[in-house]
């Protein structure tokens, strides 16, 4: 028997060894490609991009990935202020507009199953919308050319607060009584959170099951993004979450920007910065869909003349749309990227298909700048770029302020909206037109042409009063997503 543990032993050591031996070569394996990856003091680097970020202050949560494996991952600044919880790259962030890929995603999922068609007029999933006489179709949803007014744009005009308690059914409802759009469907861009909380909704109504289930059964759980979640129910409990903050106006103070959405579609994806890179590298390495159906996901919109849905242009470049992501070039770089931002959730994905590398950073400060610094790092990690040329940009002229002749007091009066179910009070106050209503604080009226004024509730809208013969008898509200929406005056 001494014998026998002797050779036992001596078979246990060697396979140490052994094992030793590997992981030596593993390590020095991993550390060549870090090497070979990453220019020099890239760490440091990153972390000087941070450094105004502490456990007083909201954070960043970075992530950036390569041939499939995550090459760095770091958190900055704390997740939560009043308990001091640090960021790290596994904090839950609401992820705001970069959810819609999600939901498009979703589209192209469920065409694949066979049960919807891009083409399908979505009155065939939502009767209750009117007919705007040219067919709305899944793909105008997708695409932002459907001419549907923005939900948040709509909700606002309508005397929501952005911190109000949203629901999908309020917005269906609101959505149901609009009777014009914001331009012909097929014809131009206009971004409208609200197609896609339709995609996420119709979702719900082909399958019988809610788009947080099936977005969950057909992609977080095939990707092991087991962090993730469409919250679409603002009760929900979500363990190691960011909550949001922005800064005191004219002070270094931070108090909570709160979001109560219980929607999804546009919005609502709740996920860590490390399972965004599981995301990003099924574009490369397919478990959910296949390479057909992302080469279809990844290609850029199309109005319906076959001309390319366009978001930006400058001298230098010409920014894509391509559902729920944006299709540009960054110092000669492919980029497939897109940002979100609601409440003070900053957040950016963007992939560099060229080089098989993504960029992820999560943030929880308002004033933290997606563009500008993810930029930057991709200036670290690809550091021998040829630049982009700087566009040059004329000095606006200075203008006089002009004169108007309008007679305030004919504008004084109540106005209702059937559309939005509301009504505003223009008065006079102090020598300014306002408008008023019960929900909100007063809105000053900046003059901008006869009849025509600027305002901001919200968002920024313009305004113009209208007349019949020579009596003013409504005015047309737009702002960013809501075009034209009619306020009929009251006769006293």
């Amino acid at each position: 028997m001494p014998g026998v543990v002797s050779n036992q032993n001596e078979i246990i050591n060697n396979m140490k060894r052994l094992l030793a031996l590997t992981l030596l070569l593993l390590s020095l394996s991993t550390h060549t490609s870090k090497a070979q990856t990453l220019p020099k003091d890239v760490d440091r680097k990153m972390d000087s991009l941070f450094f105004n970020y502490n456990s007083e202050t909201p954070g960043v949560s970075v992530v950036v990935m390569e041939g499939g494996k995550i090459i760095f991952k770091k958190g900055y600044g704390a997740a939560n202020l009043e308990y001091g919880v640090p960021v790290t790259s596994k904090t839950v962030f609401h992820m705001a507009s970069v959810s819609k890929q999600f939901t498009a995603f979703s589209i192209y999922l469920l065409e694949k199953q066979g049960k919807i068609s891009m083409e399908d007029d979505i009155r065939k999933y939502f009767p209750e919308l009117p007919n705007y006489g040219k067919t709305i179709k899944i793909k105008h949803l997708l695409a932002h050319t459907s001419g549907l007014r923005d939900q948040w744009a709509l909700l606002t005009l309508a005397g929501w607060s952005m911190e109000d308690v949203i629901t999908t059914e309020q917005i269906l409802t609101l959505v149901a009584k609009q009777k014009q759009l914001n331009f012909e469907t097929g014809t131009a861009f206009g971004y409208s959170n609200t197609g896609y909380t339709l995609l996420a909704e119709l979702i719900a109504r082909v399958t019988g099951q809610s788009f947080a289930t099936f977005a969950k059964v057909n992609i977080f759980d095939p990707l092991q993004m087991n962090d993730t979640q469409i919250y679409d129910d603002f009760h929900k409990i979500v363990k190691n979450r960011a909550y949001s903050y922005e800064k005191v106006k004219g002070t270094g103070i931070y108090r909570k920007k709160e979001l109560h959405y219980s929607t999804a579609g546009p919005t609502s994806l709740f996920t860590t910065a490390e399972d965004m890179a599981k995301w990003a590298n099924n574009f490369d390495n397919p478990k959910v869909g296949d390479a057909k159906l992302i080469a279809a996901f990844n290609k850029v919109s199309l109005f319906d003349n076959g001309k390319p849905v366009v978001w930006s242009a400058s001298r230098n470049d010409t920014t894509y749309h391509a559902k729920g992501q944006l299709v540009w070039k960054y110092n000669s770089l492919d980029i497939f990227s897109h940002g979100g931002h609601d409440a003070g959730f900053r957040i950016w994905l963007a992939r560099f298909p060229q080089r098989n590398v993504s960029i992820i950073t999560l943030s929880n400060d308002e004033h933290y700048d997606i563009l500008r610094t993810g930029l930057k790092i991709t200036d670290l990690y690809f550091p021998n770029q040829p630049k982009d040329p700087v566009a040059y940009r004329a000095p606006n002229p200075v203008q006089d302020e002009p004169e108007y002749s309008t007679d305030f007091k004919s504008l004084v009066g109540d106005y209702y909206s059937d559309e939005l179910s509301i009504r505003y009070t223009v008065k006079m106050q102090d020598d300014k037109l306002v408008m008023t209503h019960n929900r909100l604080g007063t809105i000053e009226l900046t003059q901008t042409g006869d009849y025509k004024f600027s305002g901001v509730n919200s968002f920024g809208f313009d305004l113009e009063f209208l007349k019949t013969g020579k009596e003013i008898t409504e005015f047309s509200i737009s702002n960013f997503g809501a075009k034209n929406v009619k306020f009929k005056r009251v006769k006293s």
